[in-house]
């Protein structure tokens, strides 16, 4: 059975994760996260994505983007993955597999998903148990996004900018939406979609994205499909 085609529109934001294989790690030294970074800089630059929010795990890396063409995520994940694993053999001495072969994403809906996704993404840290604080942790965009730290990664998007007059308002703002944890139901509600290549969204934008696309963009129903009679 052929794998589903990745759902993917010009202009509409993203959540991407790409885990190691079999879930293993694959950042081994301060020196692998600062290399990887430095490559998702450059190819989201020449790939036209916007990238908006990120966390670098031991095994799992999770991207907020905004693409400008349908084209980009791939292309993105494509130039980095290649790299990033030559990169990985050379310096350890190994060989073999070392990525999951392909990544999970979903379709985002701004206006009232996309700040808890750069919630949820700057957050893992704190929901595995190695910090009571994102701020605490250095491999992901919060430093930016809520504190001003230096970051050519990271565009803003214009939910985000909206949050403030200023670039000291929209700071604040967004430190307080930390202040409270995100819901099991909303984290497990983004875990879905992403690991399903749906569409996080409320039901009017999911059937505005299925026109779009001619594409089914939420999870079927179990079992074979009913033959029609007649």
């Amino acid at each position: 059975m052929p794998r589903r085609a990745r759902l993917v529109y010009a202009d509409v934001p993203m959540h991407l994760i790409q885990r190691g294989n079999n879930r293993q790690a694959f950042f081994y030294h301060r020196s692998d996260y600062r290399r990887y970074l430095e490559w998702l800089c450059e190819y989201a630059e020449s790939s036209g994505c916007r990238i908006h929010a990120y966390v670098l795990m031991t095994n799992h890396v999770h991207l907020l983007l905004t693409p400008d063409t349908p084209t980009g995520p791939a292309m993105l994940m494509k130039q980095l993955g290649q790299h990033y694993v030559q990169y990985i053999n050379r310096t350890y001495q190994r060989s073999g597999t070392l990525l999951e072969g392909r990544y999970k994403s979903c379709l985002i809906q701004t206006t009232q998903y996309l700040l808890e996704c750069y919630r949820y993404i700057e957050l893992n840290p704190v929901r595995a148990g190695m910090f009571h604080h994102p701020a605490e942790y250095m491999w992901s965009s919060y430093g930016k996004n809520a504190q001003g730290v230096f970051d050519s990664i990271v565009k803003p998007h214009a939910c985000y900018e909206s949050l403030g007059i200023d670039i000291c308002s929209r700071r604040s703002a967004y430190r307080e939406l930390f202040k409270h944890h995100l819901s099991e139901g909303l984290v497990d509600e983004i875990r879905s979609a992403t690991n399903g290549n749906f569409v996080l969204g409320d039901k009017q934008f999911k059937e505005q994205i299925a026109t779009q696309l001619s594409r089914r963009v939420t999870r079927g129903k179990p079992g074979r499909p009913t033959k029609s009679v007649g």
